[in-house]
């Protein structure tokens, strides 16, 4: 009996110490598992994806991943930093990836691992929208929500073990709750859902950190519809890890307005950058082919 009670007091200590907050919501979250094993862990499932993925030879496209990528990165950093959270930006390397897939999808695993799939590029119009995108998927690694779905998986299997499993560092124990988060290299070949809460909460992050990169954040009602248009998917999301597109975007209409007053001073410099790189480029196609043209006669 006295050994129960030991242990239960050593798990309630663990969860009062094991709680984090999630920048920008401030949403309480357990984290149960060391920020080095999920990266070494994710680290090792995403070289094993890389290793079956096909890199895309569409240069184009893969620019735009890149470049977007590169904006959605750097105002990511530059808001952890400005917000005490300056130890974070250590677990960030960045890759930025364009693989053969005719699948509509994305995902970036915790460390900057990020991965865009040919299929879809065909729905994504601009920059913008990609952002969208990126945006949402940065925001799960920025919220720690795989170091999350681990604690809540180890608690789920181990109960009371979970403190010793926890302490211990077993890498063994990560690596098996690791594949099992992931699901990379099995029969998905693609990251597990998420829950509700953490795809509505990645929502909300993303149009922030796309809106402190620069990009509009109302592109994200039409890309959304787009996304429905092109989906097949049940508009019941009871039984759906991922909030229906209708729920969706209708929460997107109700944080848009307060983000868009917010971050209105980084979305208009976003603006005023777009059309500055616009009139650059043609500036210079015409300087092009008026060369062409002195060269011809």
């Amino acid at each position: 009996m006295k050994s129960k009670i030991i242990m239960l007091g050593a798990v309630a200590a663990m969860l009062l110490t094991s709680c984090g907050s999630v920048p920008i919501t401030g949403r309480k979250q357990l984290n149960l598992v060391s920020d080095q094993e999920v990266l070494q862990s994710s680290l090792s499932q995403y070289n094993s994806y890389m290793k079956t993925a096909t890199i895309s030879g569409e240069k184009t496209q893969s620019e735009m991943v890149t470049r977007v990528g590169k904006r959605i990165a750097a105002a990511t950093e530059k808001y952890l930093n400005e917000h005490g959270l300056s130890s974070e930006v250590k677990n960030f390397s960045w890759e930025f990836n364009l693989v053969k897939n005719n699948e509509i999808n994305a995902f970036c695993m915790p460390g900057g691992k990020i991965v865009v799939y040919e299929g879809l590029m065909k729905i994504v119009n601009s920059d913008a929208e990609l952002a969208v995108v990126l945006g949402h998927e940065v925001a799960h690694a920025v919220a720690k929500h795989s170091n999350e779905r681990m604690s809540q998986q180890i608690l789920a299997q181990y109960g009371a073990q979970a403190v010793s499993l926890a302490t211990s560092g077993s890498s063994a124990a990560t690596q098996a709750i690791a594949s099992q988060v992931y699901g990379l290299g099995a029969n998905y070949g693609v990251m597990l859902p998420y829950s509700r809460k953490h795809e509505a909460e990645a929502d909300k992050m993303g149009l922030v950190l796309m809106s402190l990169a620069g990009y509009d954040p109302s592109v994200a009602l039409n890309f959304w519809k787009k996304m429905s248009a092109s989906s097949n998917n049940n508009q019941n999301d009871f039984f759906s890890d991922h909030p229906s597109d209708a729920k969706r975007i209708a929460a997107i209409e109700k944080e848009l307005p307060a983000i868009e007053k917010e971050y209105a001073s980084y979305i208009a410099a976003g603006k005023a950058q777009s059309t500055t790189h616009k009139s650059t480029s043609t500036k210079k196609t015409k300087t092009s082919k008026k060369k062409k043209s002195t060269h011809r006669k």
